[in-house]
């Protein structure tokens, strides 16, 4: 909105810093997380009133999850979703497609979340709306913002290490959608501790957001010979709102959690990385970037694939955060080691731009 109002006075005077997309970022970053923090526990608040026992704990977890997160009141990603689509709304150009598109998935996919959280909540236990349903529903919205964005890039997949593409046509399409809906599942399995998956969110999406900013300029593009897509820079608003809003977000959510994000915030920033990725034509960094989110699925693919072919188990529990809880290790030791794991992923991704 503040872009179109200094179009009106033609950039003059103060004006023209909202011409620029690094001053609008930081502006979103700063506006996502002032908002998150002033309305966090009054949210927090109405959220732990209105569903009283709060997240329902599964009881398969650790033991110690029933003692000490029971009553922890969910759905808190609502927090996060008022404070980033509104920054976004404030800060990014109207006129940016890609925007609108990553915006969509991330508030389709909160729309499924919720719905799913809602329904936990209401039943008193930890299984909500049939996994197949809220399969399809995710590939759905996945595949109507895939096919908006291939319409205004291409659907080459571009590889990392090299300058060209492997031409995928109208396959394109359904491997953006899985990329999408994969990542936001990834995502929302890996929110099983306090702060465990917000970091990692926040890791990743700088990582894009200087990503998307290099994609968008012609000048970085062509020096580090990657694809140059117009227009992908006005994502790194909407990369650094997310990151605002997850900043205000893990004020409330570090050791011991005032609130958990749920379905709700977990699938939508799952969703909004995997949409960023598919913008920039940079899914496959997007698997090192956020290595540890396919790390924590591939855990609980084994773990079944194990259980149901041997009747063995590869861990002692799945997914594989739990196993080094089940080893003996303090919450938060697995939590800021998985952060550093995260931290050094993202260095590796980065490291692709360069390496041609």
């Amino acid at each position: 909105m503040f872009y179109h109002l200094a179009e009106i006075f033609d950039f003059a005077g103060v004006w023209n810093l909202f011409r620029y997309i690094t001053f609008r970022s930081g502006a979103a970053a700063i506006t996502a997380l002032v908002i998150g923090l002033m309305i966090g526990p009054r949210m927090i608040e109405w959220l732990r009133m209105k569903q009283g026992k709060g997240q329902p704990i599964r009881e398969d977890g650790p033991a110690s999850h029933l003692l000490t997160k029971r009553g922890t009141p969910t759905m808190g990603g609502l927090m996060i979703l008022v404070s980033l689509t509104v920054s976004t709304l404030l800060w990014a150009r109207f006129d940016s497609l890609f925007v609108w598109t990553c915006l969509f998935v991330t508030l389709g996919f909160a729309f499924i979340g919720f719905t799913d959280d809602f329904a936990k909540v209401s039943k008193g236990n930890h299984k909500g709306i049939p996994g197949k349903v809220r399969l399809l529903l995710e590939f759905l919205i996945a595949g109507v913002a895939s096919w908006f964005i291939a319409n205004a890039t291409d659907t080459d997949l571009y590889l990392p290490f090299v300058s060209f593409g492997l031409e995928l046509g109208v396959f394109y399409i359904a491997f953006a959608a899985f990329i999408i809906t994969g990542f936001g599942n990834a995502v929302n399995l890996t929110d099983g501790l306090d702060g465990l998956a917000t970091m990692p969110v926040i890791i990743a999406t700088v990582t894009f957001a200087l990503i998307a900013y290099s994609v968008g300029n012609v000048r970085f593009s062509d020096y580090l010979g990657i694809l140059f897509i117009d227009g992908a820079g006005e994502l790194v608003v909407f990369c650094f709102a997310i990151i605002g809003a997850c900043l205000a977000f893990l004020w409330y959510n570090a050791p011991p959690a005032a609130v958990f994000m749920g379905d709700t915030g977990s699938l939508a920033l799952g969703g909004a990385l995997g949409s960023i990725a598919v913008v920039t034509n940079h899914e496959l960094v997007l698997l090192v970037v956020g290595g540890l989110f396919v790390l924590e699925t591939v855990s609980v693919i084994m773990q079944v694939a194990s259980f149901k072919l041997t009747g063995k188990r590869v861990f002692k529990m799945a997914p594989i955060h739990h196993h080094f809880e089940e080893m003996g290790w303090a919450e938060s030791t697995v939590v800021i080691r998985f952060w550093i794991v995260s931290i050094v992923l993202a260095l590796a991704g980065l490291a692709t731009l360069k390496l041609r």
